[in-house]
């Protein structure tokens, strides 16, 4: 009897004391290398300001535009107070638009999101601990644990096999830190630099917004010009009409030459309506990316600048936007990243040392307790994982040629952004002196042939040709002085300096 009651003493204590100290025991696991998305690219949306070719003749040869998609063409509502038309100058459009719009949000969610992966990488590297309490009540089976009780017959005492129901308390703490696990080091490290690139992608992501708002800032300038001078020249056919009908009441004109001017007049009255329509629909495009509400009357209150600039140094240029643009930047963070996962993928062949313990009290209840405890170290060496190493690696291989391969393009496409700005800036200065010389010219020719046809030496055909020449080249002077200011925007976006320089965008003369 006195031999077979420690038994049962072990068994109960080793079934109760393995509960408490569970979560210090038991094997090591090795640690695996965080896998990397196999692009680091970013990409919500999309700005680009472009200058196709106008096959619609005279001097302009350019049509300008902006276009904008995905995250960067919504935002988030911003109630504004009051009702009416709302003043909107360049420099509040942007800053509305780099708080509401969806771009900026999103980026900024990724840097949160980011951010907290790298914590979770960092935790790995830190003491875990906990405690916990509890009041436990267990029968056990001693016949389960392999105890066969047999004593001899006669002997007028027996051995149960079931032992309880009995109850104990316990209050134990725990702690478990890594010593030295290389892979976890190296997957934090490659969070950091995620979160890094997280944060230029954000910082490219406001230049993008700046493009955007700008961009369609000055689309809806050039718009509103468009109207303007199609209203100037809806009043000048106007007028040519009249003075028709008054010559015909006179005698001194056909009916041929009323009836030309009648259909010069609501040519450009259909022009005009036309021109107002998508004004209306610009200036709700433009509301829509910056965050107001689109029932508002938007009133612009800059103007297009024709103000002569001249052409950066090529050179500069690009050094400008390799130290500037924070997707270059961001790509070649990316690229860190890849080699810190590969390193990682690498040091899983590698032993880690690890230590937990456990340190609490136990007893039958809580006013009898005593002190329990557990201390591990544990190293733990990898042999053979069945190929996942060498899959890792080759993963995180692919990875980091893939992103190699992205910071090559990405550099190619900088210094495209550059060239291409420098060469539509060039383009859009001399238009806008050619554009501005015939607009002067064909005002004179509408003036000359109005006084020809007034004395009677001219039918309403020079008048209407005059007409469409002058409508022509009011066209042609706006899209220049648009095209002028977009390659601004665009050569200051190509050099990563849109925020910063757009407050001296505008700064000029108004056409």
């Amino acid at each position: 009897m006195a031999r077979c009651l420690p038994l049962v003493f072990i068994a109960v204590a080793g079934t109760t004391f393995a509960q408490m100290s569970a979560p210090g025991s038991g094997p090591a696991n090795s640690s695996r290398a965080v896998p990397l998305p196999a692009s680091g690219r970013s990409a919500p949306g999309s700005v680009t300001a472009q200058q196709l070719p106008n096959s619609s003749g005279g001097v302009s040869t350019v049509s300008p535009s902006v276009q904008v998609s995905g995250d960067f063409a919504g935002s988030v509502s911003n109630s504004e107070p009051g009702s009416g038309p709302l003043s909107l100058s360049l420099l509040d459009a942007v800053n509305l638009g780099l708080r509401a719009n969806l771009g900026t949000i999103s980026a900024s969610s990724a840097v949160r999101a980011s951010r907290a992966q790298r914590l979770q990488a960092l935790s790995a590297l830190l003491p875990n601990i906990s405690a916990q309490a509890s009041e436990t009540a267990t029968q056990v089976n001693l016949a389960a644990y392999g105890f066969q009780f047999k004593l001899p017959p006669g002997s007028g005492f027996s051995i149960p096999s079931v032992v309880g129901p009995f109850s104990y308390s316990s209050l134990a703490g725990s702690v478990s830190q890594s010593i030295w696990d290389p892979v976890q080091l190296r997957n934090w490290q490659a969070a950091k630099q995620t979160e890094q690139a997280s944060v230029m992608n954000a910082k490219d992501a406001r230049e993008l917004v700046v493009l955007a708002v700008a961009g369609t800032y000055l689309e809806t300038l050039a718009d509103t010009a468009r109207v303007e001078s199609q209203r100037a020249q809806v009043a000048n056919a106007q007028a040519v009409y009249q003075q028709a009908v008054v010559r015909k009441e006179a005698g001194t004109n056909a009916k041929i030459d009323v009836m030309r001017s009648l259909v010069e007049l609501q040519t450009q009255q259909q022009r005009l309506q036309s021109l107002e329509a998508d004004l209306r629909k610009q200036k709700i495009t433009l509301a829509r990316i910056v965050g107001l509400p689109q029932d508002r009357e938007l009133t612009l209150s800059e103007g297009l600048s024709s103000e002569s600039v001249g052409v950066p140094v090529l050179d500069t240029a690009l050094q400008d936007a390799i130290k500037n643009r924070s997707d270059l930047r961001a790509a070649e963070i990316q690229v860190r990243a890849a080699q810190l996962a590969l390193s990682a993928a690498h040091a899983e062949r590698l032993p880690s040392l690890s230590l937990s313990g456990d340190y609490g009290v136990l007893g039958p209840n809580p006013a009898s307790t005593h002190g329990v405890f557990a201390v591990t170290g544990a190293v733990n060496v990898p042999i053979w994982q069945g190929g996942r190493i060498s899959a890792d690696v080759q993963q995180a291989e692919a990875t980091l040629h893939q992103r190699q391969a992205e910071l090559a393009d990405q550099r190619a496409q900088v210094e495209q952004d550059v060239r291409n700005a420098l060469i539509e800036l060039e383009t859009a200065a001399g238009e806008v002196r050619l554009s501005e010389t015939n607009r002067n010219y064909a005002g004179e020719t509408l003036a000359e042939a109005r006084d020809r046809f007034a004395a009677g030496v001219a039918t309403t055909v020079e008048v209407v040709q005059a007409q469409e020449q002058v409508a022509s080249a009011e066209s042609d002077y706006i899209s220049s002085l648009f095209a002028l200011n977009l390659s601004r925007l665009s050569l200051a976006r190509a050099t990563g300096q849109a925020e910063t320089g757009i407050q001296d965008l505008l700064e000029g003369t108004r056409p």
